[in-house]
């Protein structure tokens, strides 16, 4: 038989399918190779400037404390915020921080936040820049603005610093005192209530008040009597008193007497610690005496039979008293100065100088809407910043739950700053408190509690930043002399 040109005789499978496949690849005409992609130009070489340059974080600064100069100045800036404002002579300002708002430049931050006691608004910028305190050669790392509502523009520098921060130093285990260790570990001692828990968050912010001076000689009274007490040890001075004022140096005492059951003849009285005899230093209408700074002489009130006035009188002579001021007041609080008091009527606190005219502040600046303005109120200087005041003062509106005296009205004491008009209410809701007066070194305030007629009078202490809150001594209307 013949074959066909075309076709393959295969005497097995294995070379029949090798065959096969060897005529197809033959008959198959060569292809073209498939054209290469061009390739894509390459990238030109970054500039200099930018293969150092850094992406900038987005990220706001936190733990960070500022401060500032004239006037000195604190701030601290936490993880979530400002938290709290110190200035110096004035207490701690707790803040609760609000929103952060980053600028467009990525190198500057504002943060809002509130003053807790106030409501007043508070805002925060820091910039990313060398700041100087002009202090020292220390450069920082952020310049810092505080604008407070009512305080105003404060400049400075800020540094990060978190170990400042005890939330910081918690959260990373830093350490962890004993008694917030115990707290941890049986919190079923430490039940609080909802609002005891708030005000515990936002007293963590501040620094326990370890430097004051606990008083060494008060004076106050007891069932009526006059009471000086040195060192714990008390000795009666006087059966019967009010208008209590002890000198700096705790060695003498005033008080005013009543001569009249019936009608408003009183006598200041000078009580001697050391010789342990009483003589009356101004008689005939004369009241409310109070120690100048060097307890040289005293300024005290008297009435010409129209209106009362500021008189002085030297210690040593008493027969040269003079009269200070011919501006009629209601009541004397204190001196500012060597050379200025403190007193009030029922409209103005009054500045009262040898050497200067009189000036005025309206009282319904100081005691807003929330009081009423009483001849009875006291106004307290601080010793270290007569900026601050003290003021103990009846509520125009009780709040609710308040104790009430027989007249249904609820004292308190409140902090006033004569210069930002800033008002900070201390006595608490549940208590009716009365006389609060400062300690020497500034820090802390003692006054009555307990309504008349109804409760036993009683003495309590508090820091000026509202920590502290203690029972301190029986008696009421204590007054300090060191």
């Amino acid at each position: 038989m013949r074959a066909h040109p075309n076709r393959v005789v295969c005497t097995s499978l294995f070379l029949c399918s090798l065959s096969a496949a060897a005529l197809t690849f033959a008959q198959t005409p060569p292809q073209k190779p498939t054209p290469k992609s061009p390739a894509k130009p390459a990238a030109p070489a970054p500039a200099p400037d930018a293969q150092i340059q850094s992406p900038v974080s987005r990220h706001y600064p936190i733990l960070i404390v500022a401060h500032g100069n004239e006037p000195s100045w604190l701030l601290r800036l936490g993880m979530k915020g400002p938290e709290r404002l110190d200035r110096l002579g004035y207490p701690p300002i707790i803040l609760d921080p609000a929103e952060t708002i980053a600028d467009e430049s990525g190198n500057a931050w504002t943060y809002h936040a509130k003053d807790d006691a106030t409501n007043a608004d508070v805002a925060v910028k820091v910039s990313r820049e060398a700041c100087s305190d002009n202090m020292s050669d220390t450069k920082y790392t952020f310049k810092v603005v505080v604008q407070h509502g009512q305080i105003g523009e404060l400049t400075g520098c800020g540094q990060s610093e978190p170990e400042k921060f005890p939330e910081f130093r918690k959260k990373n285990q830093l350490d962890m005192p004993d008694d917030v260790a115990d707290k941890e570990k049986d919190k079923d001692k430490y039940k609080l209530t909802d609002k005891d828990k708030e005000k515990e968050k936002k007293l963590a912010v501040l620094d326990p008040i370890t430097n004051f001076h606990p008083p060494v000689v008060v004076a106050y009274l007891e069932a009526g009597r006059v009471v000086f007490s040195r060192s714990a040890v008390k000795k009666i001075v006087a059966p019967a008193g009010s208008e209590l004022a002890v000198s700096h140096d705790g060695r003498k005492v005033l008080y005013t007497r009543s001569d009249s059951k019936t009608g408003p003849k009183r006598t200041i009285v000078l009580y001697d610690t050391d010789t342990g005899r009483s003589r009356d230093l101004a008689a005939t209408n004369a009241r409310s005496a109070l120690w100048s700074p060097d307890d040289s002489k005293i300024a005290f009130l008297k009435y010409d039979g129209n209106a009362w006035q500021v008189w002085t009188l030297p210690i040593s002579d008493p027969d040269k008293a003079a009269q200070f001021s011919s501006q009629p007041v209601d009541s004397l609080h204190g001196w500012i100065s060597p050379n200025t008091v403190l007193a009030s009527d029922l409209q103005n606190a009054w500045w009262l100088s040898e050497d200067k005219p009189p000036q005025s502040t309206p009282l319904k600046d100081i005691y807003g809407d929330t009081f009423q303005i009483m001849s009875s109120d006291t106004i307290r200087p601080n010793p270290i910043n007569p900026d601050l005041l003290l003021v103990s003062a009846y509520y125009l509106h009780t709040p609710p739950g308040a104790p009430v005296d027989s007249m249904s009205l609820n004292s308190t004491f409140f902090l006033y700053e004569v210069k930002s008009h800033r008002r900070t209410i201390l006595g608490t809701p549940d208590t009716f408190a009365r006389a609060a007066e400062w300690s020497r070194d500034g820090l802390q305030i003692f006054f009555t509690r307990g309504v008349p007629g109804k409760n036993p009078l009683a003495t309590s202490r508090v820091f000026w930043d509202s920590t502290g809150l203690r029972p301190y001594s029986p008696g009421s209307y204590l007054v300090i002399g060191k």
